[in-house]
């Protein structure tokens, strides 16, 4: 499984971004950048993270730089998949 690819899908389906996920790369920034995403859209984003990798997320283990960029979300995710 290609993590990185599975976060930009996640991204795009739960913040509706029509498509636009496909032109991010790692270094593109999230929170602070992409209106679309929220506090309750984070909310959303990890609870399908969790549900579709089957990962298990610790709110202790989230802060604002998770989701500072693709690339830092995606090393979470990689962490927590064992990668």
């Amino acid at each position: 499984m290609n993590v990185e690819q599975e976060v930009l899908r996640v991204l795009d389906e739960v913040l509706s971004l029509g498509g636009r996920s496909a032109a991010f790369d790692r270094d593109t920034h999230l929170l602070g950048a992409i209106p679309e995403l929220d506090s309750m859209a984070v909310v959303t984003l990890i609870t399908t993270l969790e549900e579709r990798l089957g990962i298990s997320v610790d709110d202790d283990d989230i802060d604002g730089d998770t989701f500072a960029t693709v690339g830092s979300l995606t090393d979470f995710v990689g962490k927590l998949l064992g990668h």
